[in-house]
């Protein structure tokens, strides 16, 4: 006897009435929000963009899976929490899934996890960077209209591995083996790339390196945009301060304090600490103060902010250096480089909720592969959550929140001659959710 047919032992009764319960409800999903995903693919095209960087070495007569189908499974199957590849073994046979991949319900099952492995350890190196442009392309196209200005929040996130993985290395911060890849956000929260490097602090030239190719391929599409650079000390370099200045980029960095910047502000620091005493220290007062000066590795006198801050805890003194001529001091930091901070967030989003740091491959390719399969997957979900009203609750919702509450919604599948009828929960609180994501999709800009 097939085991879904069997009733669930240890089922309490309700007023005396037995509870029988079995996997036998037929041609079912849990993921039947998964169709606001697939139209949202749809529009951007990003698994067939992705596809055509690859050089597909199959025989075309006996392909069964095409690079973009595969893709774009492996996309939705980590927006919807299915990180791990071998869940593809059930997912490949699931109605939704199958019609989110332009096939009917009772058609071809899915391509499987070994399938998928090796569409993971498919791509050189050659490939990678061809995919890394498109990602940027794909960024680019997500705009309606050219922008005037957009801010590009750089970062690194450590990745702990387990395991003989290429370029992996040990990190006495975190006390583990691991990745340290550089992320790029643009301050509306979009993903604009990734890059695998072994968790060291990345060096200037390396900075620099990748800034260089990142900011060609966003001008070679918008190529009078203004581009203002956000991140903090390990960033400000001397290499990256120059490729700025020589590229026409505005930047606002945080700087490591030393005793050559504290000297001019000591006396600052000393009346805010007088301030904060009598004022009875119940509340924390934070001055400002602008110098010019540079390091004796930077090749120009820099605008630098130090924010003096002094509270129950103590004195806190930080610096900030900008290429920025207008507003005073006190803006800059609190509203401009402050607000960096919301880059950890997508981080997060991207880690912790759609699990990009699964980088458990042995090979650095395949791993780099997978950045840009979880960075795909951030791009779906991120454009869900644009789509809502600006005032809406579910505009700055989390992404396993936005997944919880429309893509994890059981829907009945019955395939008939002309159409297919899925059957949703009826009072399920997706209802009005599913409703305003597809009536509001038009909005986004096509691929």
């Amino acid at each position: 006897m097939d085991e879904r047919t069997l009733p669930l032992p240890g089922l309490s009764p309700v007023l005396d009435k037995d509870i029988v319960a079995r996997f036998d409800g037929g041609t079912v999903s849990s993921d039947g929000g998964l169709l606001v995903l697939r139209e949202i693919e749809r529009r951007t095209g990003l698994a067939g963009r992705l596809a055509d960087c690859l050089d597909d070495p199959r025989d075309p007569g006996r392909i069964q899976h095409t690079l973009a189908d595969m893709i774009a499974f492996r996309m939705l199957m980590i927006a919807a929490g299915y990180e791990d590849a071998n869940d593809a073994g059930a997912l490949r046979r699931d109605p939704v899934f199958k019609m989110a991949l332009e096939r009917l319900p009772g058609g071809a099952d899915l391509c499987s996890q070994p399938t998928l492995s090796r569409l993971e350890n498919l791509p050189d190196i050659r490939a990678l960077i061809r995919m890394g442009r498109t990602m940027v392309e794909t960024y680019c196209a997500s705009f309606r209209h050219v922008p005037r200005r957009i801010v590009l929040d750089i970062d690194d996130t450590f990745d702990a591995v387990h395991g003989g993985q290429q370029l992996r290395l040990f990190n006495a911060h975190y006390d583990e083996y691991g990745f340290q890849p550089i992320v790029v956000f643009d301050g509306d929260g979009r993903l604009v790339g990734a890059v695998l490097r072994p968790a060291k602090r990345p060096k200037g030239r390396e900075i620099a390196g990748h800034l260089r190719r990142l900011i060609r391929e966003i001008r070679a599409h918008w190529s009078h945009v203004e581009i203002l650079l956000r991140g903090d000390s390990h960033y400000c370099t001397p290499e990256v301060l120059d490729l700025c200045r020589a590229r026409g980029v505005d930047f606002i960095l945080g700087v490591a304090p030393n005793a050559a910047l504290r000297r001019p502000v000591a006396d600052l620091e000393e009346s805010t600490a007088r301030r904060f005493e009598a004022g009875k220290g119940d509340r924390k007062v934070r001055r400002f103060k602008e110098i010019h000066d540079g390091a004796a590795s930077w090749t120009r006198v820099e605008r630098i902010i130090a924010r003096v801050e002094v509270g129950p805890q103590g004195r806190d003194t930080r610096f900030i250096v900008t290429s920025l001529t207008g507003g005073r001091g006190k803006a800059l930091y609190e509203k401009v480089y402050c607000r960096r901070g919301q880059a950890e967030n997508h981080i997060k989003a991207w880690k912790a909720h759609l699990a990009a740091d699964r980088t458990s491959c042995s090979k650095a390719t395949a791993n780099q592969m997978r950045l840009f399969l979880h960075g795909a997957a951030y791009g779906l979900m991120w454009s869900l959550r644009s789509v809502m009203p600006k005032r809406s609750q579910w505009r700055r919702a989390q992404v396993d929140t936005l997944r919880l509450r429309l893509i994890k919604v059981a829907a009945r599948v019955v395939e008939r001659k002309t159409r297919v009828v899925l059957s949703l929960p009826t009072g399920s609180p997706a209802e009005a959710l599913m409703r305003l994501a597809l009536d509001r999709l038009p909005i986004l800009a096509p691929g």
